[in-house]
Order: C-alpha cells, then structure tokens, then sequence
C-alpha cells in the first residue's frame, strides 16, 4: 500500500545515482525533504532481482519476512516496504517508487543478523549478505542523508529554501504601519560613542547613521533579511527610501526579534567606551548574516530606519 499523493522531485537525476562503494543506487529528493532510494535501485543494489507485483516489491518483503520468521528483529520493515512512496521523476514521466533513504541500513542490519545467527539464509541469499556487508562499510546511518543531500545538489536548494523560511517568519507580504521600533537610547548610545552631540528631541542625524544601522542591526538580525529589505525598499533618485525598513517586519516573528536585537546592541554599547572596542565586541557576539553583503560605513549616504 502507497501513500495517496505522488510526490514531485525537487532534486536529483536518474543520471546521478548514490555510489556506495561500487553499487550504484538512484536516489532523490522530494517535495517534502523526503530523500528517496529508487525501489528497484535499492533492490539491485542489495544483490536482490526484480520481481513481482506492478510496483516491484513484492519479492524483498517476502525475503524480509522469511528472516523474520527466524526470530530476527526486522524493526517493522515488512510494512515499510510494502508502502513504497510514489513520486514523479525529474522531467516527468511514469511514477516511480521508492523507499525513505535510510530504510538501507535497517535493511543490511537484518540481513547481516541472519547471517550472523546461521542456519537462516539460504546458499543463494549468502550474496545479498555479502552486498549489505559492502554497503554498511560504505556508509554510517547518520550519513546516509548527508551522502544524498550531496549526490542530487540537494544541499544547495536546501540552504535557499531554509533562507525562504526564514524571510516568510520575519517579513510580511504587504507593507505595515509605521510605529516607532527604535529606542532613543539606541541613538544616544551611538552619538556618545562616535562623539557626536545628542539631541533626544531632533530628528536631524548624520547621514551615515543609516549606514550604522543597516550594519549593525537588519545586517545581523537573520540571514537574508538585510539583502530583501533593500530589494523591496530601493533606493530613488535622491539616494532615500520610500518606507521604514522595519515596516516590513511580521508582527509575531520579525518585531519581537527586531526589538531583542536592538536591546543586544544598545547593551553592547553600553559596555564600550569607544566606538572601535564596541564593533570588535558586535563582531564577535552578534556576527553579519549576510556576509556576501558588504557595507561602506564611511560612506555618507543616509537611509530610514
């Protein structure tokens, strides 16, 4: 039995299996992060032919459960197998089956624990044992996920989808109101430590105050939060933004976080009696997320904050 949904890939070519040793085995990632060993992959590379059934799986859950029989602990593989997950293969096509990655190991574990008891396996079964043998010196349950992530590219997509996560917690679809988000001892902290006159009640600041805090706080709050502010809120002709960054910010998610990080850097400030001291310190215990994003803070462009 299969789950209902057939599943697209998102990582992943026929054309670039998983090479464990010298046994090829196609292996995926689907639209759920599931990553996938093609069901017939994973019977050949086990040494075990293809037969039975339209799905092909017949004939290794009754091998399964022949060494089940024997009182060896299969860890519910019989029905894991018996449930192969359907998904489209990359450029379409027929449906394709296949087995959640690390299914292999408890595989080869119970194989080899026949094996080990004696009397189990029968003469023409002695080859599959010898093939999981070779499979589990080739990898470590742990690395099974790693070793696909990194056969199908899966590692790069999966860095981008995790950043999209992220831009979805912290920034909204639509512009917010706008509402005061930054402190007045945020900025007193900073006059103080640059040795600039303070003000509390005057909205005039130096132009590269908005540098500043493009540096030291959307630059550090969460990764690729700085770099989607600044394409949402470009910059127009007289070199201003239209918006308050902070605008953008989820109310559940992005402003609490906003306020937290804000309160970090006005604490760090505190501690500091020089403005050099206080990067370093900004350096070590609240480092760039957008390391790729460099920002000239002698520049004297301004921006909202």
């Amino acid at each position: 039995m299969t789950q209902a949904k057939t599943l697209e890939t998102i990582a992943g070519t026929a054309d670039r299996p998983l090479k464990i040793g010298d046994i090829p085995i196609p292996c995926y990632v689907l639209e759920d992060e599931t990553r996938v060993l093609s069901q017939r992959g994973l019977q050949t590379g086990i040494g075990m032919s293809i037969s039975g059934g339209s799905a092909g799986e017949q004939r290794l859950p009754r091998f399964i459960d022949s060494i089940a029989d024997k009182g060896i602990d299969i860890k519910g593989l019989t029905a894991r197998i018996r449930a192969p997950i359907k998904f489209v293969p990359p450029g379409g096509g027929t449906v394709a089956y296949g087995y959640e990655a690390t299914i292999l190991a408890d595989i080869c574990d119970a194989v080899l624990a026949a094996r080990k008891a004696g009397g189990i396996l029968q003469k023409q079964q002695e080859h599959i044992a010898d093939q999981c043998e070779i499979l589990l010196r080739g990898f470590a349950r742990v690395g099974i996920i790693a070793m696909v992530d990194e056969v199908t590219g899966y590692q790069y997509l999966r860095a981008r989808r995790s950043l999209e996560q992220i831009l979805d917690k912290f920034l909204r679809k639509e512009l917010g109101r706008w509402a005061k988000r930054f402190p007045d001892a945020f900025y007193e902290q900073m006059f103080r430590l640059r040795g600039w006159d303070y003000t509390k009640f005057s909205i005039a600041r130096p132009p590269v105050v908005g540098k500043y805090t493009l540096d030291l706080v959307y630059a550090r709050i969460a990764p690729g939060v700085l770099k989607e502010l600044l394409e949402r809120e470009p910059k127009d002709e007289k070199g201003r933004r239209k918006h308050h960054l902070h605008r953008w910010f989820t109310d559940d998610i992005g402003h609490p976080e906003l306020a937290k990080h804000i309160f970090a850097v006005e604490t760090l400030m505190r501690a500091n009696t020089s403005w050099d001291r206080f990067y370093r310190s900004m350096q070590r215990a609240l480092p760039k997320q957008n390391a790729n994003l460099e920002l000239n803070l002698t520049d004297k462009e301004g921006a909202p904050v």
